[in-house]
């Protein structure tokens, strides 16, 4: 049965990609904001490769931008901005990222991270109620980055609501499966497959949160 549904994702070409963050903000006054990494997480079985394309390359380094995740593995993805000028602010940058079992080339599955450069921390706020972040109305072009070698940086601690979230999702993970009849937990409290497959990422991604303090 499991190997039916696998397969029936990857013909489809719809493979769910979990990625964190989904927005990269960077602030030209914080040299810090101007590096900054995506996680991409494979909780499947088996494992896979992935690229990552932008519709302005010329803007950005990244470093890893193609590779491969072993199953129920993670990579950080470094991406720099290199073009800091204030004709960038406010304008909308997308990168995607794009997964595909080892023996194929077609794309399963992508997902799309959205990056802004804005003047400071302190003007985004007024930046958001403004409304002045431009985007093209055409429709958005990728394109591959090269690979640069870099070295990684390091992600603040987590907060008390990322340890909320964590034990969350292990109590999820606990829960009985939806046809487990045996189980003495009532119905309603029955998970799917999907939803303890999504608490699983979201445990993985606090575990590397806390592993980094």
């Amino acid at each position: 049965m499991h190997q039916q549904k696998r397969q029936l994702e990857l013909v489809e070409g719809n493979l769910p990609v979990f990625v964190f963050p989904t927005e990269l903000i960077f602030y030209a006054d914080d040299q810090s904001t101007h590096k900054q990494v995506l996680t991409l997480y494979n909780p499947y079985e088996f494992a896979l490769k992935f690229k990552v394309l932008c519709t302005t390359p010329n803007k950005y380094v990244v470093v890893d931008a193609a590779g491969a995740v072993k199953p129920q593995c993670c990579v950080d993805i470094v991406i720099r901005h290199r073009d800091v000028r204030s004709c960038h602010y406010g304008v909308i940058d997308k990168f995607r990222l794009q997964v595909s079992e080892q023996s194929q080339r077609k794309a399963l599955g992508r997902k799309e991270v959205v990056a802004t450069l804005l003047p400071s921390a302190k003007e985004q706020q007024k930046e958001e109620e403004e409304k002045g972040i431009k985007e093209p109305l055409s429709k958005s072009l990728f394109f591959e980055q090269s690979f640069q070698p870099e070295n990684r940086t390091v992600s603040s601690g987590p907060s008390l609501l990322t340890v909320f979230l964590g034990v969350v999702c292990i109590v999820a993970l606990m829960l009985p499966t939806l046809g487990d009849v045996e189980s003495l937990v009532p119905l309603y409290l029955h998970l799917s497959v999907n939803q303890k497959l999504v608490a699983a990422y979201i445990l993985g991604l606090i575990t590397m949160a806390i592993l980094r303090t």
